[in-house]
């Protein structure tokens, strides 16, 4: 065997832009490793033998599982570095997520829909780093809070309105009580967090049918004959054309919203949190 590896200067080398003789010894160094020659050598022409051709394929699938590696790797530290957000309620999460993307761009976050003493307790273990709860329950009162290790803010406030076809006979008031719209019939989303208990409570005669596609709650929305909730959050969308808005006069149908981090939270949640307190 040839003590040294020459290869056409137009070939390989020029390929790895590596100088021939680096080439070279990289090639003996590798056979030695293997303690098997990988190339048939005759004069100045060098091919892979079936070794070498063996070395190439497990080669191939090292580089290609190194790969699949860093980029489980990089999906797995960036789902780390999402914010885990829990809320009672989808409005002020869109309120929440568009002060992110305002402040903060690069940053992603997570979501869930949970209860609030849910929320209250897996922001306190860490679980969650930011959490939206309703304000107007004994739990979210402020030293309920401070005793749990949390911080709080004001988010937002959201209020409920009736949406009806103008043919409606509720539709000519200027503004409708629990005490009427009791047995109404309502098309609703299905996940609409704790404002579906709210409503419960408030009409408990009243009938809804459940929805749990937006899409076709959208086409729903205007050609139903049926009484609708809409909310006063401006990040859902403008209401179906052709329909009549009444006030819900309730205190069902207003929330106050908080937002909660505990004091130990990761940096990113407590900046959020600053930004979103001097909003």
């Amino acid at each position: 065997m040839s003590s040294s590896v020459r290869v056409k200067s137009n070939t390989s080398a020029d390929v790895l832009r590596m100088p021939q003789p680096t080439l070279s010894r990289s090639i003996r160094r590798l056979e030695d490793d293997f303690g098997f020659a990988l190339f048939d050598r005759v004069g100045r022409k060098v091919t892979l033998n079936d070794a070498g051709r063996t070395a190439v394929e497990w080669a191939r699938q090292l580089l290609r599982d190194e790969q699949l590696m860093r980029e489980a790797v990089e999906t797995s530290a960036r789902q780390t570095q999402m914010l885990r957000v829990g809320t009672v309620a989808p409005a002020p999460l869109w309120r929440l997520t568009a002060l992110l993307v305002e402040r903060f761009p690069r940053e992603t976050l997570t979501s869930r829909m949970l209860d609030q003493q849910g929320i209250i307790h897996m922001v306190s273990n860490g679980t969650l780093d930011l959490g939206i709860i309703e304000a107007n329950i004994p739990s979210a009162k402020p030293k309920a809070l401070r005793d749990a290790g949390l911080r709080s803010c004001p988010l937002m406030v959201e209020e409920l309105s009736i949406i009806l076809p103008p043919s409606y006979p509720l539709a000519a008031y200027k503004s409708l009580t629990a005490a009427q719209l009791d047995r109404e019939t309502f098309l609703i989303m299905t996940d609409i967090g704790f404002w579906r208990q709210r409503v419960d409570h408030a009409l408990p005669h009243a009938t809804f049918i459940e929805q749990n596609d937006s899409m076709v709650f959208s086409q729903l929305a205007h050609s139903s004959p049926y009484c609708m909730f809409i909310t006063n959050a401006p990040f859902r969308g403008d209401p179906p054309a052709g329909r009549v808005i009444v006030p819900f006069d309730d205190p069902a149908a207003h929330a106050d919203f908080l937002l909660v981090t505990r004091d130990s939270a990761r940096s990113m949640a407590l900046e959020l949190f600053d930004w979103v307190n001097r909003t």
